[in-house]
């Protein structure tokens, strides 16, 4: 099938304030100089946010990666996931019709995205709130036919149903998407077999689509706002997750961030450090000799904080944590040696933008970064702007050693060559 780009344009395209937050901070999980990585990302948040995929957006994400139009133009011809032309306002139908879908009935299905939206795929309904297209195997075959709305698979559909499901989108409400004959996921029409009701634990919905109900709309374009964290990536803690923390710490085991009381400088430590900094500083805390109690007891820094309640046990913990040592700055240079700076582009994860800014900060040598220790890593993770955390995540001490004794990583030696 020839892809094309749609005849009729927009003139422009800009990014929502929150969605060019959150494409800025996609880029940053790859390496300096391999920001291309993120074109795939880029273009399906631009796809989300418009509806489809117009010329703009792709010269605008081009321009935010440094590459040729030409280039990003390929991805998003090649992959049949970007739509190049305008799609329903309200949402595009998107109808299996290979194998399994087809002899269930798939094309009753498509009769009706004839019949009630348009006659040909990809042509808009005359209110404009639809479109359709038949795409290839979705993977949902013990449920066949299905279709695609949206985000979600709506199975075991039938031509009266979708049509259905097509009455109520346009009357502005949100059919729970998943099986529509009254099953629960996959199992088989019978009922289960292996497994009852009872000892499943399940939830009113499978888990895709309870996440679907939840959430309660799953159509709507994204605009940016839906994400919390612009680096979701980073950071990000489940709900009750610091509750769990609090009591691993009281059964002895150690969290690696965000535990009640502790200093900000470890909560805030980037996601790639290691674990061990916070138990080791713990433990150097727990041998000074302990204060003498004030006349009234001070409430527990982890009540100060959030006036949570902690685990049995835990403020004894965090109260260690209290007196862990801050990241360190590693001893730094103030220009480098006589036989000249090394090349720090030969570690994996450091481009010529983070080469000055380490320069700046003093470190021109293999010896240098070889040397950090984990409270040096943690002050150098914290310090790097733009890329925080990328010291661990990326492995720089360990590759630093082999270099600093002349031998090659397999990343210098592909960068070298």
């Amino acid at each position: 099938m020839l892809r094309r780009l749609h005849p009729e344009q927009p003139d422009s395209f800009a990014f929502t304030a929150a969605n060019r937050a959150w494409a800025e901070a996609q880029i940053t999980k790859y390496p300096e100089g391999r920001q291309a990585s993120a074109v795939i990302p880029l273009l399906w948040r631009a796809q989300e946010q418009e509806g489809w995929l117009t010329r703009p957006a792709i010269e605008h994400v081009a321009d935010m990666l440094g590459m040729a139009y030409i280039r990003v133009l390929e991805v998003a011809t090649f992959y049949f996931m970007f739509q190049l032309q305008p799609v329903g306002s309200v949402a595009h139908i998107q109808v299996c019709g290979t194998t399994s879908c087809m002899i269930c009935g798939a094309e009753d299905l498509i009769g009706v995205c004839r019949e009630r939206i348009a006659p040909q795929p990809h042509q808009l309904s005359a209110d404009g709130k639809f479109s359709w297209e038949e795409v290839e195997c979705l993977g949902a075959c013990s449920n066949a036919p299905m279709a695609q709305i949206g985000k979600d698979y709506y199975e075991d559909l039938t031509a009266e149903r979708l049509g259905e499901i097509i009455d109520e989108m346009a009357a502005g409400r949100v059919p729970t998407p998943g099986p529509q004959n009254g099953r629960y996921a996959a199992e088989p029409l019978a009922g289960l077999t292996s497994l009852t009701e009872h000892e499943s634990g399940r939830t009113q919905y499978n888990a895709s689509v309870q996440r679907a109900h939840d959430i309660g709309d799953t159509i709507k374009r994204i605009d940016g706002t839906e994400v919390a964290l612009e680096t979701p990536w980073q950071n990000a803690r489940a709900p009750g997750a610091e509750e769990a923390a609090e009591e691993a710490a009281a059964a002895g085991g150690s969290a690696r961030k965000g535990r009640a009381g502790a200093p900000k400088a470890a909560a805030d430590k980037p996601s790639g450090a290691s674990a061990a900094s916070g138990a080791t500083a713990a433990s150097k805390a727990a041998k000074k000799p302990a204060k003498k109690p004030a006349k009234k007891p001070a409430k527990p820094p982890a009540q100060k904080a959030t006036g949570r309640r902690s685990a049995p046990g835990a403020n004894a913990d965090a109260n260690a944590n209290a007196g862990a040592a801050a990241p360190r700055k590693p001893r730094a240079l103030k220009a480098p040696r006589k036989s000249g700076a090394d090349d720090l582009k030969m570690i994996k994860g450091v481009g010529p933008k983070l080469e000055k800014l380490l320069n700046s900060l003093g470190f021109y040598h293999f010896d240098q970064v070889a040397s950090w220790g984990e409270e040096e890593v943690a002050w150098v993770d914290r310090n790097l702007e733009g890329f925080k955390g990328r010291v661990s995540r990326d492995g720089w001490v360990e590759q630093a050693r082999i270099l600093a004794a002349g031998g090659q990583t397999e990343f210098s030696r592909r960068a070298k060559y």
